[in-house]
């Protein structure tokens, strides 16, 4: 049995028989082969003695065995680490920032405590996933429905406090902007209630967020200041219909008012879904199209040597010739599909009033992507994507499987997420930032890309670097990612989330006035969490004794 840095043996010996005390010993793990199972199955450091790893892990049922394990922690002084599930691959999994933790695994606490249909609105704990809520609405035939990620297989309360997105309503794609109350143990083991649930019997926990006095709730997401137990979140109530249009313009420039007016249109509640955009002429699919193309396993078209030779010139800055191919072969050189949800009759008047907007852009032209009605008779296809409709599902996962267009895939992969301004002038000055490291690092997937357009008001470009069993690939790939962290920081841009191997650079960048942010959230650390127990270093955020110098 391992043990955490600076816990003697006999010390963590007696945690650990306190622990099983409070759960039972088949809920205590201690074990190489069961330990294993909470390393970062995608860890940039596979392998390496670097990688990160737990020295145990309890899986409590209860509040009461939650708020136990954390005064046992806090006597003995051991480090534990809190997750929802452990499914968030890509940004660390289940692994600690901290090697040696003892893993709190929350996944047997899964009840859903509450779903109301009237007020669109459920409660549950951290270890409900998407699939867990959309089965418990879909057998009762409740009118609701959730917003998940992809995949779907993670906890609601763990995305939303890793801050995760989604596809449908905007109020509901924000997924920490869609909770509403949470229950919390603090690192003495005193249990907290945020918002309304602060007053005794409230009736209004999950539908009125801030409640009286300072809002905290933000205190508990991407941090370690305590282990959440409880969240409500806000659904949406099933609409009548979805209706996904597109748009296509004709030239390079034309990106500045495309990108402004889908902005406005959101904005101003005219569309509803999340947008996704794409580039024929470039070559550069929508979100969608390439899942749903990697998921059919069809093998990529030939490359007409032509455009080939002139996307070359258009990245180089000189567009013109990929313009004129576009209008020989019909093609866009930018495309957005836009989405709208809600009674069938409002949908289409919602359409027109967004190509009337739109047409100010000179030669715009527009395709009808489909229609459904609710609820579905049939399964969604085409363009549409189960998540679009509130639907969990692991297709995403054939992004990166093995196919005729990808014979030797990686292990896993690490997202670098930089959050940009919603313009095309950011655009395309981050793909003349990040092109510039591309040929500088030889990394063809930071060639030219579009962002993904989650939030409303700001975009994100979501970069995979691929994961091997090589341990020179992962050094080199590790390399480009701490370089693309500073020179993000350097233009004003950062990471809206990250791995913990990347946790504390990223957090660097946010310096303004001598790091002010982060001497704050320290002093809270110090005052929420003296001994330090608390994930340590999750989200860059250090107990005193294990602080480096800035």
């Amino acid at each position: 049995m391992r043990t955490p840095p600076g816990i003697s043996p006999a010390t963590f010996a007696a945690a650990v028989s306190q622990f099983e005390k409070v759960v039972g010993p088949q809920w205590v793990f201690t074990r190489d082969e069961d330990t294993r199972l909470y390393n970062d199955a995608y860890s940039p450091f596979l392998g390496e003695p670097e990688e990160r790893w737990a020295s145990a892990a309890v899986a409590p049922a209860t509040v009461e065995e939650v708020q136990e394990i954390v005064r046992i922690a806090n006597r003995h002084s051991v480090p534990i680490y809190a997750i929802s599930t452990g499914r968030n691959l890509g940004y660390g999994g289940a692994a600690p920032a901290w090697s040696g933790c003892v893993v709190l695994d929350l996944k047997r606490m899964n009840r859903i405590l509450e779903v109301n249909e009237e007020n669109a609105y459920a409660l549950v704990e951290p270890g409900v996933s998407y699939f867990d809520l959309y089965r418990y609405i879909q057998e009762r035939k409740l009118k609701l429905w959730i917003d998940c990620p992809d995949p779907g297989w993670g906890s609601l309360v763990g995305n939303a406090l890793d801050r995760g997105s989604g596809y449908t309503f905007p109020y509901l794609r924000n997924h920490f902007d869609a909770h509403c109350g949470m229950e919390v143990v603090l690192a003495n083991g005193e249990l907290l209630r945020t918002g309304m649930g602060a007053l005794p019997n409230s009736r209004t926990w999950q539908q009125y967020k801030t409640g009286f006095g300072p809002w905290i709730d933000g205190l508990f997401s991407q941090s370690n200041m305590g282990v959440v137990t409880k969240m409500g979140f806000w659904l949406m109530p099933q609409p009548e219909a979805y209706f996904c249009g597109r748009v296509l313009v004709r030239r390079r420039d034309d990106l500045h008012e495309l990108v402004r007016l889908i902005t406005l249109l959101e904005n101003s509640n005219i569309s509803s879904g999340c947008p996704d955009s794409s580039s024929p002429l470039l070559g550069i699919g929508s979100i969608g199209a390439q899942a749903r193309f990697l998921a059919v396993d069809e093998p990529l078209p030939a490359d007409d040597p032509e455009l080939a030779a002139l996307r070359d010139k258009a990245e180089a800055g000189d567009p013109s010739g990929l313009e004129a191919y576009g209008r020989r072969k019909n093609l866009a050189y930018w495309t957005f599909d836009i989405k709208f949800y809600g009674p069938a009759k409002v949908v289409a008047a919602q359409w027109e009033s967004a190509k009337e907007i739109l047409s100010a852009i000179p030669e715009a032209w527009f395709e009808d992507q489909g229609e459904y009605r609710f609820p579905l008779t049939e399964e969604p296809r085409d363009h549409a994507r189960y998540p679009e409709f509130g639907i969990p599902s692991l297709n995403n996962f054939s992004l990166g499987a093995r196919s005729s267009t990808n014979p030797t895939p990686s292990h896993g992969h690490m997202w670098l997420a930089p959050i940009i301004p919603r313009t095309a002038e950011a655009i395309f000055e981050a793909n003349r930032v990040f092109g510039e490291a591309a040929r500088q690092f030889g990394i063809p997937q930071l060639r030219f890309n579009l962002p993904a357009w989650y939030w409303q008001r700001s975009a994100i470009f979501i970069f995979g670097f691929p994961v091997s069993e090589n341990p020179a690939e992962n050094r080199h790939h590790r390399e480009v990612f701490f370089h693309l962290i500073d020179v993000a920081g350097k233009h004003g841009w950062a990471e809206y989330r990250t791995g913990p191997v990347f946790q504390d650079a990223v957090a660097r960048q946010f310096s303004f006035n001598n790091h002010s942010l982060m001497r704050f959230q320290e002093t809270l650390k110090d005052a929420l969490d003296p001994n330090g127990i608390l994930s340590p270093g999750r989200y860059g955020i250090w107990p005193k004794h294990l602080r480096k110098p800035r």
